[in-house]
């Protein structure tokens, strides 16, 4: 059996962040998402300007105005860069955002050998949303704090966004996702991970849904550190037409076909 890569040092500073999020026709959403990325980029930039942000918009098939709205960001943002894809595949739009920003996969190695991450992926964040949610302005801040602590990836919470979404479903949503530290919950809107501990997992699965949370087990049964939190909550759509078969709109559509029979 091949021996597993180990967790680095604690406190090993972060002096890079990739931040990536895929888009697939969300032109009603995008512009919002972009604005959220750039506030908190200046955040962290207000109290670590020596960090640098790289921010990548992966277009995966989009036949509507997507492409429009990322381009005014990088034209105006050195930060942000947009990728063109047609690969209709949450994980692989994310794994191509991720190597956009320099970091590929891993090559096999022969069983028993340890794997050594380069130098500098100890040092390199990972930050992954969605085009349909909103980072707080703290989310980078947040992250380089629990990073420098040790931690190897952060599970961030989210809340459905009220604009739009029917008041029931949200409360029953709201009923079953208590906001609390160390929660249970995987969301792709709100997942960081260090870059070495990525690239030891096998980085994300060509997956249309779940791949945030099979490259978190992934994490897991390497004995990564996982940390789970609600202090850097992402608002995300509350939508029920769902783009991933699987995803976040895909549960609460189902969370809403299995209502209390009305009182009599």
């Amino acid at each position: 059996m091949a021996a597993l890569a180990l967790p680095l040092p604690r406190g090993l500073s972060i002096d890079r962040f990739a931040v990536v999020l895929p888009a697939h026709n969300e032109e009603e959403h995008l512009g919002r998402a972009l604005l959220a990325l750039q506030r908190a980029a200046d955040a962290l930039h207000r109290v670590r300007p020596e960090v640098d942000v790289r921010v990548t918009v992966v277009l995966d098939s989009c036949t509507d105005g997507s492409a429009g709205i990322a381009a005014q960001y990088v034209a105006a943002d050195r930060r942000f860069n947009a990728l063109e894809v047609s690969l209709r595949n949450a994980g692989a739009s994310r794994a191509a955002g991720i190597r956009a920003a320099g970091i590929g996969a891993t090559r096999r190695r022969p069983p028993g050998k340890r794997w050594t991450p380069p130098p500098w992926a100890g040092r390199t964040w990972l930050a992954n949303t969605d085009a349909d949610s909103q980072v707080p302005e703290n989310w980078l801040v947040r992250q380089l704090e629990f990073a420098e602590a040790g931690a190897d990836a952060v599970l961030g919470s989210v809340e459905p966004d009220p604009a739009g979404m029917d008041a029931e479903l949200r409360r029953r949503w709201l009923e079953r996702h208590p906001f609390e530290e160390d929660h249970p919950h995987i969301y792709g809107a709100n997942f960081g991970v260090r870059a070495s501990a990525y690239l030891a997992a096998g980085g994300f699965p060509k997956l249309a849904s779940h791949e945030d949370r099979t490259l978190v087990q992934s994490l897991r049964n390497r004995a990564f550190t996982v940390t789970a939190t609600d202090s850097m909550r992402v608002l995300t759509s509350g939508r029920i037409h769902a783009r991933a078969p699987h995803g976040f709109g895909a549960y609460l559509r189902t969370l809403g076909l299995h209502r209390a029979p009305a009182a009599d």
